[in-house]
């Protein structure tokens, strides 16, 4: 006979769980962060005097920018007329009663097209394949350093450099070229060629820079796509770029627009343009001539045109293409921020 067996009883039903409060107290209103009003007063004297250094630092750049910017402006707009812009100098002794800086100015323009011309692909292919490829390490190194090298290269040392290469027979073709076969190594294309090279290291740290600062899941989303990886840094990443690239490149373009020695030494630092040649367009870029810098040396005080007013006119002239190039620079940035090109903030998403 099987004894029946007892049914467990029911466990009662749990309590329900409170409701969570707000750690302010109050149903639905967030806690006041208690704002701390810290005081100089009570930092250590090593920071307050660090942080006064620092406040007069930066107003004493200000002010030396301000300065100059005024002061130049004062000057320039006192002695610059139209006639100057638009008319050449003569080659005279005395400059004070020649002609304007209308071919200094054209030089100017000529040889900073040609200097960015020459650096951005160049930048631009050695950024792109330390930053994708990098290998083998070895030369990644030897790359990099060297253009590290020449950012901090002396400008005349480049200027000499650049005489001793380009008065070498293979490159005849690129400056006048004596009956007896002597090759001078002067000329707008052996001057930009070298002027190149100052702007190549800011246009190569852009780019670097926003290639590197691309996150890795864009190339990710690419390679999942089908697209191979030529395809990705031709349609994804450079185009992610161009704001870098043009940042460096209007950097690179105001370093040579005020570089001297280079024009000096490779270009001979005339008042007017002498073309070489009879093609139309090379013969302008086999000849010499002069930029707005070199013009201002030689009537400037320190130089032999006696023409201290002109020289004013022509450095203001040149200052505001300098400004200009770093206004659009700042335009640059922000189109590259609006449009979402902006390395910084692509990789912040």
């Amino acid at each position: 006979m099987s004894v029946p067996t007892r049914m467990p009883a029911p466990m009662p039903p749990l309590p329900p769980l409170p409701l969570p409060r707000s750690p302010g107290g109050r149903k639905g209103k967030s806690p006041k962060k208690k704002q701390v009003n810290e005081s100089i007063s009570t930092w250590r004297l090593t920071d307050r005097i660090g942080y006064v250094m620092m406040w007069a630092a930066g107003l004493m750049l200000c002010a030396i920018g301000i300065g100059i910017l005024v002061y130049m402006a004062f000057k320039g707009v006192q002695y610059l007329r139209p006639s100057l812009i638009f008319s050449s100098p003569t080659a005279e002794i005395d400059q004070s009663k020649s002609g304007g800086f209308f071919d200094p100015l054209i030089g100017t323009v000529l040889i900073t097209l040609i200097g960015i011309i020459i650096a951005t692909p160049i930048a631009i292919f050695a950024a792109t394949w330390i930053v994708e490829y990098g290998r083998p390490t070895w030369l990644a190194r030897l790359i990099d350093s060297g253009i590290e090298i020449i950012a901090g290269t002396p400008d005349i040392v480049i200027a000499l450099f650049g005489l001793v290469l380009f008065q070498q027979g293979i490159f005849g073709w690129m400056s006048f070229t004596a009956t007896g076969g002597a090759v001078f190594g002067r000329s707008f294309l052996t001057a930009g060629a070298m002027m190149s090279l100052i702007a190549l290291p800011m246009v190569f740290a852009a780019t670097r820079e926003g290639l590197q600062s691309i996150p890795a899941h864009v190339r990710e989303a690419s390679y999942a796509l089908g697209k191979t990886k030529a395809a990705t840094i031709r349609r994804v990443l450079l185009p992610s770029v161009k704001a870098n690239i043009s940042t460096g490149a209007a950097l690179g373009m105001g370093r040579i627009a005020g570089d001297t020695a280079i024009i000096v030494v490779l270009l001979g630092a005339s008042l007017t343009l002498d073309p070489e040649g009879d093609v139309p367009g090379l013969n302008l870029l086999k000849g010499t001539g002069g930029t707005l810098t070199s013009y201002v040396y030689n009537n400037s005080p320190a130089g032999e045109g006696n023409a201290p007013q002109k020289a004013y006119a022509a450095a203001f002239v040149l200052l505001l293409i300098v400004l200009a190039l770093n206004f659009a620079v700042d335009r640059i940035a922000r189109s590259g921020a609006k449009t979402g090109l902006e390395t910084s903030r692509l990789g912040a998403r």
